[in-house]
């Protein structure tokens, strides 16, 4: 038993430093998503290691997980209900200043889209954005486009599909490879009823993954690419999808600090998206931030459409000052 007390933790160390190497292959990014795994992991061999004979071992694995501990827990922190919020809570909510946004990564060989035109059908989003999806999805979703007259439609095989359903109307609309071919974003402004206008980014870059990107270096890119496009900008602004890293990457980090946008989740929790099959094994992979122009009336993890994500479902309200 102490061997394997010691075996883990070693474990443990290896991959919290792993992350900190000045490398973006995918064997030293992957360790930045479960964080909070790797801290209950080492929270128990924290109390494992009191059990340990050797007063030497004992204090060193008590001091090792200790710190891991504290060092893992430091960067989810403020996806805790324990930090302050940085989104204040919508004071006022009219259907003319509001703005509802489902974001579905639907896993392109999963076809149960009667799962999700029943969550559409209950929520009523003002948009709609779908990942992962090719024809098959195009057509299996014609039931909602009476609902949504406003659309554009991206069908790939690739994994890499995206389609925007809206109920506003949408002006200045790109479909861009901004960084990969074959790995499109939508961007365009809504036009809400009252004339308002809002600059719209839909993403979804690919994972650093033994099976795609060997580095992360393009979703790295894609992600900083379009926080120095809105940086400068003072219109009203949302960027949502599936930016396949979490929410407390040094990346998204970046990607904040550099857009000056606002990440709702902060003080409310994680929102964990993916893994949808595996409890123990989820992060928060699907995201939506905002310009301050916005407070949040309500975000929400919506249930299994047997897909390997949660949708997410966010209402954002428009604050005139």
């Amino acid at each position: 038993m102490e061997a394997l007390i010691i075996i883990l933790t070693i474990t443990m160390l290896g991959v919290t430093l792993l992350p900190l190497l000045p490398s973006n292959h995918w064997l030293c990014r992957v360790w930045e998503f479960p964080r909070v795994q790797i801290a209950v992991i080492t929270i128990c061999l924290l109390v494992a290691s009191f059990y340990v004979t050797s007063p030497i071992i004992q204090i060193v694995l008590v001091i090792t997980n200790g710190l891991i501990t504290i060092y893992q827990l430091v960067w989810i922190f403020p996806y805790t209900r324990l930090y302050p919020i940085q989104v204040p809570k919508a004071q006022k909510s009219s259907q003319t200043h509001s703005i509802k946004i489902l974001t579905s990564n639907v896993l392109m060989p999963n076809h149960s889209a009667e799962k999700l035109i029943t969550l559409v059908s209950l929520h009523q989003p003002d948009v709609i954005v779908t990942l992962e999806t090719d024809d098959w999805w195009q057509g299996a979703m014609q039931p909602i486009h009476a609902d949504y007259p406003h659309r554009v439609n991206q069908p790939l095989d690739n994994l890499y599909g995206m389609h925007l359903y809206s109920k506003y109307a949408l002006e200045d609309v790109e479909v861009r490879n901004l960084i990969e071919d074959d790995v499109p974003s939508i961007h365009c402004y809504l036009l809400l009823r009252n004339e308002l206008k809002i600059k719209c980014h839909f993403l979804h870059p690919a994972p650093p993954s033994p099976t795609e990107n060997t580095r992360s270096t393009p979703r790295d890119r894609e992600l900083l690419l379009i926080a120095r496009e809105v940086a400068d900008k003072t219109e009203p602004t949302i960027v949502t999808g599936d930016l396949n890293d979490v929410a407390w990457s040094p990346t998204t980090r970046a990607f904040r600090r550099i857009s000056g946008l606002k990440d709702p989740r902060i003080g409310r929790g994680m929102f964990n998206t993916f893994h949808a099959d595996y409890p123990f094994l989820r992060w928060p992979l699907d995201h939506i931030f905002h310009s301050e122009h916005f407070t949040l009336e309500t975000i929400q993890r919506m249930p299994s459409i047997n897909s390997d994500h949660f949708p997410l479902l966010s209402e954002l309200v428009y604050e005139e000052n």
